[in-house]
């Protein structure tokens, strides 16, 4: 069974469905958005993929259907699924391969750089959490083995080539936060010779 079969195999499309359905239920949030994300891990990988697409999908396509008082409950669904991946992968040692299909899945979806039928509330927010995540899952640890730099490319795209200003700006934030490699601050040695103020680099518009 290829990819688009499996995407629309009744299995994915319910799992999809019932991930957004549950998400507006007045219960526990934390703990529901953390169940649901956990079915990530018991996935076969064949169909981690395009049950992730699946998901992005109906995600993005429900959007702009929330009301005030339940986007907080999407909030942290989205969250907790881009946390979920980045762990699935580095259990599976960051395997290249599946890295970079999960990273196809986003640039189509999540990180979408220019169809405009991708809510950009699902781009910002996802730009907006990711570095937490890959924080939270040890990416960002020396040794940790994850490849950083290739994780970060749909946010580099975004920050490039997306039209709408508010998530380029949103992409080269993220890019620019001081916990990625490269970013780190560095002291500027004053005109006095004893130290000045710090200054870290990230990426210049």
């Amino acid at each position: 069974m290829d990819d688009s079969s499996i995407q629309q195999t009744p299995f994915i499309k319910q799992l999809a469905a019932n991930a957004c359905g549950c998400a507006t239920v007045r219960s526990p949030q934390q703990h529901l958005a953390t169940s649901l994300a956990s079915l990530l891990t018991i996935l076969p990988s064949t169909t981690l993929t395009p049950f992730l697409r699946a998901f992005w999908i109906t995600m993005s396509r429900e959007w702009g259907g929330i009301d005030v008082l339940r986007m907080e409950k999407f909030l942290l669904l989205t969250r907790r699924y881009i946390g979920a991946t980045l762990a699935v992968l580095r259990d599976g040692a960051w395997q290249e391969g599946m890295v970079g299909e999960v990273t196809a899945v986003w640039e189509e979806v999540a990180f979408n750089v220019g169809d405009m039928k991708v809510a950009n509330g699902v781009r910002f927010h996802c730009v907006d959490v990711f570095v937490d995540e890959l924080e939270r899952v040890g990416a960002l640890e020396e040794g940790s083995g994850a490849p950083v730099g290739v994780l970060l490319g749909p946010l580099r795209r975004l920050a490039e080539g997306c039209p709408v200003k508010a998530v380029r700006v949103k992409a080269r934030e993220a890019l620019a936060d001081e916990r990625l490699p490269g970013n780190e601050k560095v002291a500027v040695e004053g005109k006095d010779g004893d130290g000045g103020e710090e200054e870290w680099g990230g990426i210049e518009d």
